[in-house]
């Protein structure tokens, strides 16, 4: 029997980092750039020692990514993603124009299938870009998210909103998951079907 503290933690969770994250300090210090709104030496240094600070005093673990990145499956992510954040906009729209009584809405509860807390954070990222739809909680431990979902008058307006957000994690997974991901993911939406 072990007595590491890790074993009563449920799934893998990473632990925090303390070495160097390199992707971490370049994304930082440019953001910082583009904040500034020039590339000069002075923006550059000094975003390198602010990205620093901020890892070392909120270090994050980090966020494995082991899969494939497919390009058809990205282009249809992005493309039903467009088409979504068109058609969306358009209806919150109508609702808010409309005179009268304001549109229904529920929160309701969606059990992904896939089991990463990358494809779960992409899947929430998305899900809450498309107006009409914001992700109020997301339990990582479970693999959950709790959608706030604008225009649902019934269950079956509250199982199409269920639908919809399965659809983008199936169309995240199919564009970035690897193949054992995938063949797991798979596995998972045939058992529950």
């Amino acid at each position: 029997m072990s007595n590491d503290v890790s074993d009563d933690l449920p799934g893998d969770v990473p632990s925090r980092r303390t070495g160097v994250q390199w992707p971490m300090l370049i994304g930082l210090t440019v953001v910082w750039v583009l904040l500034w709104g020039g590339l000069t030496v002075t923006n550059v240094l000094s975003g390198l020692v602010v990205a620093v600070i901020v890892t070392l005093v909120f270090p994050l673990p980090p966020i494995v990514f082991g899969g494939k990145l497919r390009p058809r499956g990205l282009a249809v992510l992005i493309g039903w993603f467009v088409v979504e954040l068109f058609v969306a906009s358009v209806e919150v729209a109508v609702q808010a124009l409309r005179p009268g009584k304001q549109p229904p809405n529920a929160v309701i509860e969606v059990d992904l299938r896939s089991h990463s807390d990358l494809y779960l954070t992409l899947t929430a990222e998305l899900l809450s870009l498309v107006p009409g739809s914001l992700v109020v909680e997301a339990r990582r431990s479970t693999s959950t998210l709790f959608l706030h979902v604008l225009g649902v008058r019934d269950a079956n307006d509250v199982e199409e909103a269920r639908r919809r957000a399965l659809r983008q994690e199936e169309r995240v997974m199919l564009a970035l998951a690897s193949d054992e991901e995938l063949a797991a993911y798979r596995a998972d939406v045939e058992a529950s079907r």
